[in-house]
């Protein structure tokens, strides 16, 4: 009942979701995503996967944070904007901004690191827009479309339960005291999957929180575009505890991780869900340490104190030993301590490498067919509203892409017409 209160007040009083500069169109993107089988669909799935999680409170923050359409932002509670300016120098004082942004980026380091929320400021900021209305990424990237985000996220955590079913089969079953290959494990359930352990609580919940800030960074404009992202979590040059590195990242990522430590979500899971962008290893550790970082800043807590990082002999921050892993100091080896669940979300994220390309191929598809259902590119409001963004919303680029290459224009045409038959374009 909630759900269809927040949905039905945001068509009917769409000034509540454009406060404080908040976007334009979320209203619009809210009202499509409502209405499209493939983002209700995902959207859906990710709130029964959520549900399935045993760990109390990650089930519980979870839920909260993907189901409840008043779901307050931990993160921005009760932080005023002179707390968000002290903070934002915090970050340059630590390397984990560039200056050269703060001139660069619309409205400079505080637009990107704080975009606009609803009663910010406040004990309870709210989201800007709906959790399923959010894009996938920026505009014209993968699954830039209102809901987006629902269908890149279902897939994402379908992946990393596969993946971790792959690694229990190939690495966590034995024959007469030998491991070897039971390809059974991937048909049992999680308590029957071998002598390894893989958290499958993190692996179910991980790849929900990763993109859980692109509802606040990726807002939509008027005419159906979406906010620009800012890049940040490193000053681009000497990330590396002063040596050459960049952990420059995006918004998103940093702002989805400051939540989950803000909501006291445990250090496997936080390390977990920061290893999205870069699995900590092969000299990588120090970007996923400074997104940890950045995002402690954030959250306003000591990521030392609370067990998220470490700091070792040399003085530098690094990833803690969690579980057995701390019976041998592997850390002064130059060896991190990896979890199999880090390596295995980092991997789950990887379906922007053809969807991606789809998006960019949809839109010359839809554009080469876009006077057949009376749609200009050069208007892009109209374009983007009625035709763009309903079209990738109902069908997914993916859809589109791998239509296209087997029955060519004529089965994206017959997909379109559908849509024009049923008033959605």
């Amino acid at each position: 009942m909630k759900f269809r209160v927040f949905v039905l007040c945001s068509m009917l009083f769409p000034s509540l979701f454009t406060m404080a500069q908040t976007g334009a169109g979320n209203a619009n993107a809210i009202a499509l995503a409502t209405k499209s089988p493939a983002v209700q669909t995902a959207y859906g799935y990710l709130i029964h996967q959520a549900q399935q999680i045993h760990t109390g409170t990650l089930r519980t923050q979870t839920l909260d944070a993907i189901a409840n359409p008043f779901t307050c932002v931990y993160h921005r509670a009760n932080v005023s904007p002179a707390m968000q300016q002290a903070i934002v120098q915090q970050l340059l004082a630590a390397g984990l901004a560039d200056p050269n942004d703060d001139k660069t980026f619309p409205g400079g380091l505080l637009a990107g690191i704080y975009p606009p929320i609803l009663n910010d400021g406040s004990a309870c900021p709210q989201l800007p827009q709906a959790f399923f209305s959010a894009p996938g990424s920026v505009f014209t990237g993968h699954h830039s479309y209102p809901g987006g985000l629902m269908v890149h996220e279902a897939n994402n955590d379908t992946s990393d339960q596969y993946l971790a079913n792959q690694y229990r089969a190939m690495y966590g079953q034995s024959h007469d005291g030998f491991v070897a290959l039971d390809p059974q494990v991937l048909d049992k359930s999680p308590h029957e999957r071998g002598t390894i352990f893989i958290d499958q609580d993190i692996i179910i919940g991980a790849p929900i929180w990763h993109d859980w800030g692109k509802s606040i960074v990726f807002q939509w404009n008027a005419d159906g575009t979406e906010f620009p992202e800012l890049n940040f979590g490193g000053n681009g040059v000497t990330d590396n505890n002063g040596q050459p590195g960049n952990s420059k990242t995006g918004a998103h990522h940093i702002i989805s991780v400051a939540e989950s430590i803000a909501r006291g979500l445990s250090p496997a899971f936080v390390i977990t869900q920061a290893s999205a962008h870069s699995n900590p290893t092969s000299g990588n550790e120090y970007k996923v340490v400074n997104w940890i970082r950045a995002a402690a800043i954030m959250a306003q807590i000591d990521p030392v104190a609370k067990g998220y990082l470490m700091i070792d002999a040399a003085g530098n921050y690094r990833l803690p030993a969690l579980r057995a892993l701390g019976e041998v100091d592997l850390a002064d080896q130059g060896q991190t301590n990896v979890l199999a669940e880090y390596t295995l979300h980092n991997l789950s994220d990887a379906d922007f490498t053809y969807s991606g390309p789809a998006v960019t191929a949809a839109q010359t598809i839809l554009q080469t067919l876009a006077s057949r259902y009376g749609y200009d590119p050069a208007n892009a409001s109209v374009y983007n509203n009625r035709y763009r963004n309903p079209a990738l919303s109902f069908l997914t680029a993916e859809h589109i892409l791998m239509l296209y290459s087997s029955q060519g224009l004529a089965g994206v045409r017959s997909e379109l017409d559908r849509l024009r038959r049923d008033h959605i374009i």
